[in-house]
């Protein structure tokens, strides 16, 4: 039976976690030099492109914790990214990550689809933007894939080999990712399984 669509923003969110792990894991073997290296991008090095996505999660993740806990949306939204590189060390960077990833996860297992109807305010300078959980997480994870694969490019320009980043949807790739599962505290049952299985609260860096 096909999953409801709460569930599969759910997967999505897990699907998120795990492609960060991977290519974190992989650009951790680079120095601070070749992450800071100019590269050929939407940004203009490596550093900062993987800056770019955590910021942006921490944006958007508040923004959705706030609309479903009923508060107000965040007074000024500049400030997620002010600095616009606040990691410079990658140590730091793959911990703010794994941290945003692990409220992503524990914000979609709770939702149910009548949730995804709830709208979310963000203030942008034009004005107040609107849209529902479902239209803003569809959003999020698409930035979130859009920049990982400009990372993943421009990590093929240096020496560490980039990740497969597409092992997470088919059932009979699970062998593939188990090893990242295990680091993750994941199980095939928790991902794909009854909407009963818990979410882990955190996720290690």
């Amino acid at each position: 039976m096909a999953p409801s669509l709460s569930r599969f923003l759910a997967a999505m969110a897990y699907q998120n976690a795990w492609a960060n792990h991977r290519l974190l894991g992989a650009c951790a073997e680079l120095t601070d030099a070749e992450l800071a290296a100019p590269g050929v991008s939407f940004f203009p090095s490596l550093r900062a492109t993987l800056n770019h996505i955590v910021t942006v999660d921490h944006l958007y993740v508040d923004a959705l914790e706030r609309a479903l806990a009923g508060a107000p949306p965040h007074p000024d939204i500049a400030t997620f990214f002010d600095p616009e590189e606040p990691y410079l060390a990658l140590a730091a960077l793959r911990e703010a990550q794994a941290a945003v990833d692990a409220r992503l996860v524990a914000l979609c297992a709770r939702l149910d689809d009548a949730a995804l109807d709830t709208s979310v305010e963000i203030l942008r300078r034009a004005g107040a933007q609107r849209d529902t959980v479902a239209r803003l997480l569809g959003h999020l994870f698409q930035h979130q894939i859009h920049h990982r694969g400009q990372a993943h490019a421009m990590l093929a320009g240096t020496r560490v080999a980039p990740p497969q980043l597409d092992e997470f949807f088919c059932a009979g790739e699970a062998h593939l990712r188990a090893a990242d599962f295990d680091a993750l505290g994941f199980t095939e049952a928790l991902v794909w399984g009854d909407d009963a299985v818990a979410a882990p609260s955190a996720l290690p860096s």
